[in-house]
Protein backbone atom coordinates (compact mmCIF):
# COMPACT_ATOMS: atom_id res chain seq x y z
CA UNK A 1 0.00 0.00 0.00
CA UNK A 2 1.39 3.62 -0.95
CA UNK A 3 1.41 6.00 2.37
CA UNK A 4 2.35 9.48 2.65
CA UNK A 5 5.91 8.81 2.86
CA UNK A 6 6.36 7.32 -0.45
CA UNK A 7 5.22 10.59 -2.12
CA UNK A 8 4.99 13.52 -0.08
CA UNK A 9 7.94 16.35 -0.37
CA UNK A 10 10.42 16.07 1.72
CA UNK A 11 12.28 18.95 1.09
CA UNK A 12 9.62 21.49 3.24
CA UNK A 13 9.91 25.31 2.95
CA UNK A 14 9.31 26.71 6.90
CA UNK A 15 8.95 30.11 7.95
CA UNK A 16 8.90 32.25 11.23
CA UNK A 17 5.39 33.20 13.00
CA UNK A 18 7.07 36.50 13.47
CA UNK A 19 8.03 37.18 9.59
CA UNK A 20 5.59 39.41 7.58
CA UNK A 21 3.64 38.26 4.96
CA UNK A 22 5.24 39.69 1.78
CA UNK A 23 8.01 36.93 3.13
CA UNK A 24 5.73 34.20 2.83
CA UNK A 25 4.24 35.56 -0.70
CA UNK A 26 7.72 36.06 -2.09
CA UNK A 27 8.83 32.52 -0.89
CA UNK A 28 6.00 30.98 -2.54
CA UNK A 29 6.73 32.59 -5.56
CA UNK A 30 10.08 32.13 -5.79
CA UNK A 31 9.65 28.32 -4.86
CA UNK A 32 6.46 28.22 -6.95
CA UNK A 33 4.60 26.94 -4.13
CA UNK A 34 1.42 27.08 -2.02
CA UNK A 35 2.12 26.39 1.23
CA UNK A 36 4.48 27.18 3.94
CA UNK A 37 5.21 25.33 7.64
CA UNK A 38 5.43 27.89 10.27
CA UNK A 39 7.71 26.65 12.58
CA UNK A 40 7.51 25.47 16.27
CA UNK A 41 8.31 28.43 18.62
CA UNK A 42 9.41 26.04 21.59
CA UNK A 43 9.41 21.58 21.81
CA UNK A 44 5.89 21.23 22.74
CA UNK A 45 4.79 23.90 20.61
CA UNK A 46 2.41 23.08 17.69
CA UNK A 47 3.27 23.71 13.93
CA UNK A 48 1.34 26.60 11.97
CA UNK A 49 0.90 26.73 8.09
CA UNK A 50 0.33 29.47 5.92
CA UNK A 51 -1.62 29.13 2.33
CA UNK A 52 -1.81 30.75 -0.78
CA UNK A 53 -5.20 30.98 -0.18
CA UNK A 54 -5.19 32.40 3.40
CA UNK A 55 -3.45 35.17 1.53
CA UNK A 56 -5.64 35.52 -0.58
CA UNK A 57 -8.74 35.21 1.35
CA UNK A 58 -7.60 37.18 4.66
CA UNK A 59 -5.06 39.86 3.15
CA UNK A 60 -5.65 40.30 -0.25
CA UNK A 61 -9.94 39.77 -0.53
CA UNK A 62 -9.81 43.04 2.63
CA UNK A 63 -6.83 45.02 0.84
CA UNK A 64 -4.79 44.65 3.61
CA UNK A 65 -0.94 45.47 3.44
CA UNK A 66 0.76 42.63 3.36
CA UNK A 67 4.15 44.32 4.36
CA UNK A 68 2.16 45.61 7.26
CA UNK A 69 0.75 41.77 8.44
CA UNK A 70 2.97 39.41 10.28
CA UNK A 71 2.26 35.58 9.26
CA UNK A 72 0.86 34.64 13.17
CA UNK A 73 -1.91 37.08 12.18
CA UNK A 74 -2.96 34.96 9.02
CA UNK A 75 -1.79 31.27 9.36
CA UNK A 76 -3.57 28.36 10.76
CA UNK A 77 -2.40 26.71 14.07
CA UNK A 78 -2.58 24.19 15.23
CA UNK A 79 -3.17 22.59 11.86
CA UNK A 80 -3.93 19.28 10.36
CA UNK A 81 -0.69 16.86 10.31
CA UNK A 82 0.19 13.31 8.51
CA UNK A 83 1.42 10.68 9.52
CA UNK A 84 3.81 9.23 7.36
CA UNK A 85 2.46 5.34 7.63
CA UNK A 86 -0.82 6.59 6.86
CA UNK A 87 -2.02 4.92 3.49
CA UNK A 88 -2.23 7.45 0.82
CA UNK A 89 -6.17 7.28 -0.01
CA UNK A 90 -6.17 8.18 3.66
CA UNK A 91 -4.80 11.12 3.81
CA UNK A 92 -6.02 11.90 0.43
CA UNK A 93 -9.85 11.43 1.99
CA UNK A 94 -8.58 14.13 5.36
CA UNK A 95 -7.32 17.03 2.54
CA UNK A 96 -10.34 16.43 0.84
CA UNK A 97 -12.73 16.50 3.92
CA UNK A 98 -11.17 19.82 5.25
CA UNK A 99 -10.62 21.58 2.39
CA UNK A 100 -7.09 21.06 2.16
CA UNK A 101 -4.22 22.00 -0.04
CA UNK A 102 -1.57 20.81 2.01
CA UNK A 103 -1.00 19.63 5.56
CA UNK A 104 2.59 18.78 7.25
CA UNK A 105 3.43 14.95 7.77
CA UNK A 106 4.55 15.12 11.20
CA UNK A 107 6.18 11.79 13.05
CA UNK A 108 7.45 13.49 16.38
CA UNK A 109 9.97 15.81 13.69
CA UNK A 110 9.06 17.40 10.89
CA UNK A 111 9.48 15.24 7.87
CA UNK A 112 7.67 16.70 4.89
CA UNK A 113 4.94 18.29 3.36
CA UNK A 114 1.86 16.62 1.04
CA UNK A 115 0.02 18.79 -0.92
CA UNK A 116 -3.31 17.97 -3.36
CA UNK A 117 -0.19 18.30 -6.54
CA UNK A 118 1.85 15.67 -5.12
CA UNK A 119 -1.15 12.99 -4.91
CA UNK A 120 -1.97 13.89 -8.22
CA UNK A 121 1.31 14.22 -9.98
CA UNK A 122 2.56 10.80 -8.42
CA UNK A 123 -0.43 8.90 -8.50
CA UNK A 124 1.00 6.59 -10.97
CA UNK A 125 3.20 5.57 -8.03
CA UNK A 126 0.37 3.82 -6.11
CA UNK A 127 0.72 0.36 -7.35
CA UNK A 128 -2.66 -0.62 -6.20
CA UNK A 129 -6.18 1.25 -4.89
CA UNK A 130 -6.97 0.02 -1.23
CA UNK A 131 -9.95 -1.34 -2.20
CA UNK A 132 -8.16 -3.97 -3.45
CA UNK A 133 -6.16 -4.30 -1.15
CA UNK A 134 -8.69 -4.84 1.57
CA UNK A 135 -10.45 -7.38 -1.06
CA UNK A 136 -7.30 -9.48 -1.14
CA UNK A 137 -7.06 -9.04 2.79
CA UNK A 138 -10.69 -10.35 3.14
CA UNK A 139 -10.38 -13.16 1.03
CA UNK A 140 -6.83 -13.89 2.95
CA UNK A 141 -8.65 -13.59 6.42
CA UNK A 142 -11.48 -15.65 5.62
CA UNK A 143 -9.84 -18.53 4.07
CA UNK A 144 -7.50 -18.27 7.63
CA UNK A 145 -10.70 -18.32 9.79
CA UNK A 146 -12.10 -21.03 7.40
CA UNK A 147 -9.40 -23.49 8.51
CA UNK A 148 -8.71 -22.35 12.25
CA UNK A 149 -12.55 -23.24 12.27
CA UNK A 150 -12.01 -26.43 10.61
CA UNK A 151 -9.14 -27.38 13.22
CA UNK A 152 -9.97 -25.88 16.45
CA UNK A 153 -14.21 -25.93 16.15
CA UNK A 154 -16.83 -23.34 14.90
CA UNK A 155 -17.68 -22.88 18.59
CA UNK A 156 -13.60 -22.46 19.77
CA UNK A 157 -12.88 -18.40 20.29
CA UNK A 158 -9.86 -18.88 18.00
CA UNK A 159 -12.58 -19.43 15.61
CA UNK A 160 -14.44 -16.59 16.78
CA UNK A 161 -11.10 -14.38 16.94
CA UNK A 162 -10.67 -15.54 13.56
CA UNK A 163 -13.80 -14.21 11.98
CA UNK A 164 -13.94 -11.02 13.91
CA UNK A 165 -10.48 -10.27 11.92
CA UNK A 166 -12.81 -10.79 8.70
CA UNK A 167 -15.43 -7.98 10.14
CA UNK A 168 -13.39 -5.20 10.90
CA UNK A 169 -11.49 -5.85 7.31
CA UNK A 170 -15.25 -6.51 5.54
CA UNK A 171 -16.89 -2.70 7.41
CA UNK A 172 -13.80 -0.80 6.83
CA UNK A 173 -14.42 -1.47 2.84
CA UNK A 174 -17.90 -1.42 3.21
CA UNK A 175 -17.48 2.37 4.64
CA UNK A 176 -14.94 3.18 2.19
CA UNK A 177 -16.96 2.07 -0.60
CA UNK A 178 -20.28 3.51 1.59
CA UNK A 179 -22.43 0.59 1.18
CA UNK A 180 -24.68 -0.98 3.26
CA UNK A 181 -23.41 -4.41 4.83
CA UNK A 182 -26.73 -6.96 5.39
CA UNK A 183 -24.53 -9.22 6.65
CA UNK A 184 -20.87 -9.27 8.36
CA UNK A 185 -18.77 -12.21 7.33
CA UNK A 186 -19.43 -13.99 10.90
CA UNK A 187 -22.89 -14.27 10.83
CA UNK A 188 -23.16 -15.56 7.34
CA UNK A 189 -20.46 -18.33 8.95
CA UNK A 190 -22.93 -19.09 12.23
CA UNK A 191 -25.82 -19.09 9.98
CA UNK A 192 -24.09 -22.68 9.12
CA UNK A 193 -23.45 -23.87 12.39
CA UNK A 194 -25.92 -22.32 14.73
CA UNK A 195 -25.52 -24.39 17.91
CA UNK A 196 -22.23 -23.25 17.88
CA UNK A 197 -23.43 -19.54 17.35
CA UNK A 198 -25.74 -20.35 20.60
CA UNK A 199 -23.27 -21.52 22.82
CA UNK A 200 -20.97 -19.03 22.22
CA UNK A 201 -23.70 -16.36 22.83
CA UNK A 202 -24.41 -18.09 26.16
CA UNK A 203 -20.75 -18.10 27.20
CA UNK A 204 -20.62 -14.04 26.70
CA UNK A 205 -23.95 -13.30 28.51
CA UNK A 206 -22.94 -15.52 31.55
CA UNK A 207 -19.11 -13.93 31.18
CA UNK A 208 -20.61 -10.21 31.32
Amino acid sequence: MTKVADIMTANVVTIRSAAKVIEAITSMQQREINALIVNKIYESDAYGIITASDIVSKVIAFGRDPSQLRVYEVMTKPCIVLNPNLGIEHAARLLSQHHLHSAPVIQGDLLGILSITDILQRSHKIAKPQSLVLADKIHHATETARQICHEAGPDSVECAQAWSVVDALQTELARQSAESLEKIASETFWNDYPEAFKDREYEEWCSG
